[in-house]
């Protein structure tokens, strides 16, 4: 990525935190006011979205955050019990750093669901549960009313309208249908841009669907990036001209990398990918033009890296999210902290810890940071004629524990994926992965890798080719490994093993909804 460096003096990393006076009820109900009206309407919301000054906006954030705190406390029992439990004092809430996170351990474990909801009931009419993936061992229930739900359509609408353009789409909606928080809510969402197919992920139907109606539409594939990836191979594999159709992709459901991305990118016109947490909400937060180009140029220069991010060694994804609607902080952890600032929420949320590690940076925050490195925004990424979105932007590395340390050095998910998607022919046979640590000899430990092939028998040949890219390819560009690599070149290479699909580690992995890429102990 080329983009043009400006002459400044260098800004600190650490910026200043700019605090302003919290507004008051009058202007909260206007503020409100507004945002229900310009919410309705794409153009108003993205000049609104265009033209607000961060400062203003994280203002009003933190102030739609306090409320939601606050009402919280005087209308949801086992948050009012939850604060008590801790000597604070439910009713005299002064500001929203003050008080404690919430968790699945402190808070959702330990009060029941009609608890959680305002006064203390679930209600029948109008509210849908949805279901979390049970990635993390336990599938867990969380409410939705009709009111929140819209708010969620609306949003995960405007960016899919901001990223694929004005025009009418095909939606073909990959997510898995049921009571997965992606599956129906993304596909009534969609609704707005478009003809809408809820496939969920079978092939067949994918693929019949695009072949039956030909080439004379925009289509937008929806789905998880391992289903999209084999998607596209499967297609290659049947003889589709993926290159005389007009595709497009919005990934979700868990993080890729940018060498996946650029898998994609030989055959689909775009990839944006979205965030969401299922305990908080989906359409949190979503890729655009700018969020994507901070990213890639965050992996071509360590300096750019270390001014935004504060390491240079990972590759957060980067997403932009509406404040007016989330209030999103950070603990001395680096780990994301989710409030839920709208109206309308009937198990609200508030300090929600799903122990994401990752940061916030203002607009005019990123501008700064970047300045200081001598680059400017609006180089960073097309801006097609229109002014950026001033959102705040989101940066997320992951599940704290989604990682291996061998001999002090950490290895990602990300890293291994990277190291595939960097050799097509071999990404083309691989259908997902699981870190883990072996340890033959007491103390030593070495990085393990299982492997699930697409559709092929395992070969020692086919094993010595992965492990030696895999090996190489990481080497490259995690520095951590590199260097412990050097000190203990007999134990940092990678074990690789293996599997037929569905068998070994990954039996039982067609019925789950999301890989697992870091195997429990």
């Amino acid at each position: 990525m080329t983009v043009e460096t400006v002459t400044t003096e260098p800004a600190t990393t650490e910026l200043p935190t700019r605090r302003r006076r919290l507004p008051g009820p009058i202007e909260q109900k206007a503020l409100e006011l507004l945002l229900r009206t310009i919410s309705k309407r794409y153009g108003a919301l993205q000049w609104f979205l265009e033209v607000m000054p961060p400062g203003v906006a994280d203002t009003f954030s933190r102030a739609r955050a306090l409320r939601a705190a606050r009402d919280a406390a005087r209308h949801v029992p086992a948050y009012r019990d939850f604060l008590e439990s801790r000597a604070i004092d439910p009713n005299r809430i002064g500001a929203l750093d003050e008080l404690p996170e919430t968790d699945k351990a402190s808070y959702i474990d330990a009060y029941s669901l009609p608890d959680r909801c305002l006064g203390g009931r679930l209600p029948l009419i109008g509210t849908t549960i949805d279901e979390s993936s049970g990635s993390t061992g336990t599938p867990y229930n969380w409410v939705r009313g009709d009111v929140e739900r819209q708010h969620v359509r609306r949003m995960i609408a405007f960016f899919a309208r901001y990223t694929f353009g004005d025009q009418p789409l095909v939606v073909l909606n990959t997510f898995s249908m049921g009571a997965w928080a992606t599956g129906m809510t993304m596909a009534i969402a969609l609704e707005k841009r478009g003809l809408v197919k809820a496939t969920g992920p079978d092939l067949d139907k994918v693929l019949n669907t695009i072949q039956q109606l030909g080439s004379g539409y925009r289509y937008l594939l929806v789905g998880y990036p391992p289903f999209i990836k084999v998607l596209l191979d499967e297609g290659e594999r049947r003889g589709i001209d993926w290159s005389a159709h007009d595709i497009h992709c919005l990934l979700g459901g868990e993080g890729n990398s940018e060498a996946l991305r650029d898998y994609l990118r030989r055959r689909f016109a775009s990839v944006y990918s979205g965030y969401g947490v299922t305990d908080v909400e989906i359409g949190l937060a979503a890729e655009t033009p700018s969020s994507i180009g901070l990213r890639r140029l965050a992996l071509e220069r360590t300096d750019v890296a270390e001014a935004l991010f504060g390491e240079a060694g990972r590759s957060p994804m980067v997403f932009q999210y509406n404040p007016f609607f989330h209030h999103i902080e950070t603990n001395a952890n680096r780990e994301l902290l989710f409030t839920v600032a709208r109206h309308g929420t009937i198990s609200p949320k508030v300090r929600y810890n799903p122990h994401d590690e990752g940061g916030v940076l203002r607009d005019d925050e990123v501008r700064e940071r970047l300045a200081s490195v001598g680059v400017r925004l609006d180089d960073v990424a097309p801006r097609n004629g229109r002014r950026l979105i001033r959102m705040p932007y989101l940066y997320v590395f992951g599940r704290k524990d989604s990682t291996v340390s061998v001999m002090g050095a950490n290895i990602y998910p990300e890293d291994v994926e990277s190291a595939i998607y960097a050799e097509p022919e071999l990404a083309r046979r691989i259908l997902s992965f699981q870190l883990s640590l072996l340890e033959e000899t007491p103390g030593e430990t070495r990085p393990r890798l299982a492997i699930q092939l697409l559709d092929e028998e395992p070969s020692e040949e086919l094993r010595k080719r992965i492990a030696t890219a895999i090996t190489e390819r990481v080497r490259s560009f995690n520095r951590d490994y590199r260097e412990t690599f050097g000190e203990y070149p007999a134990l940092m290479p990678f074990v690789v093993e293996l599997h037929r699909r569905g068998e070994g580690p990954f039996e039982g992995s067609d019925r789950r909804i999301k890989f697992r890429y870091v195997a429990r102990a």
